[in-house]
C-alpha cells in the first residue's frame, strides 16, 4: 500500500442509515486524516516506502500507532459498500463454508470476537495461504493485523466509528455492519492482497 491517502471513493451518506453521513465524515477528515499527518510527520515526510514495510521495520510508538491507523482505516473504507443483501461467494464464500460450517456460522464468531474486544480496537479476517485456512483475530488500538497472512477485512470498534449513531450499543453498530460489506471487495482482496511479515 502505498503512502498517500485517497479519496473515500463513495460520499458520505451512501452508507446510511447503517452508518450516518456525519460519522463517516468525521471518521474520515478528522480521525484518519489525523493518523495519515502524523504518520507522515514521524516519517519526516519520506514516503518512499510501502506503509506495510513501515510498520514491520520501525517499531516507534507515533509510527505504530499512527500509520497502524491509516493502514487500518484504508482497509475499512476499501471494503465498505452496500452488499443488498448479498453474502459471500468465490473463495471466500468457500472458506467461510469450510471454516466456520455456514455465513452465520462465521457472522456470529467475528461479531463476538467484536462485541467482546475490550476497549478500542479492530477485528480482522486474515486468510492463511499455508493452512488455506481463514481466522478472525482481534487488535487492540491500531495495531496492525500484519502476520505472514492475507488482510481480507477488518471492523473498526474505536467508539468515533459508530458513538454518534449508536452510543454505547455496540452489538447495533456491528449487526449494522453486515449491510455494508461489499463481499466482492473482500474477495478481490482474497484474490490480490500480498502476505507481508519480517519472517
Amino acid at each position: 500500500m502505498e503512502f498517500k491517502m485517497e479519496e473515500l471513493g463513495y460520499a458520505f451518506d451512501a452508507l446510511e442509515p447503517h452508518i450516518d453521513a456525519k460519522t463517516m465524515e468525521v471518521h474520515f477528515t478528522k480521525h484518519y486524516a489525523a493518523y495519515f499527518n502524523k504518520a507522515l510527520a514521524a516519517l519526516d515526510n519520506d514516503t518512499s516506502k510501502s506503509v506495510e514495510e513501515v510498520l514491520l521495520t520501525d517499531l516507534r510508538p507515533a509510527i505504530q500507532n499512527n500509520a497502524g491507523g491509516f493502514y487500518n482505516h484504508t482497509i475499512f473504507w476499501e471494503i465498505l459498500g452496500k452488499n443488498e443483501g448479498k453474502g459471500p461467494s468465490g473463495n471466500v464464500g468457500k472458506y467461510m463454508e469450510q471454516g466456520f460450517g455456514s455465513f452465520d456460522s462465521f457472522k456470529e464468531k467475528f461479531a463476538d470476537a467484536a462485541a467482546t474486544l475490550f476497549g478500542s480496537g479492530w477485528v480482522w479476517l486474515l486468510f492463511d495461504e499455508k493452512t488455506e485456512e481463514l481466522e478472525i483475530i482481534q487488535r487492540h488500538n491500531q495495531d496492525h493485523p500484519l502476520c505472514g497472512k492475507k488482510v481480507l477485512m477488518g471492523l473498526d470498534v474505536w467508539e468515533h466509528a459508530y458513538y454518534l449513531n449508536y452510543q454505547n450499543r455496540r452489538p447495533d453498530y456491528i449487526n449494522a455492519f453486515w449491510e455494508v460489506v461489499d463481499w466482492e471487495k473482500v474477495e478481490n482482496r482474497f484474490l490480490t492482497a500480498k502476505t507481508f511479515s519480517l519472517a
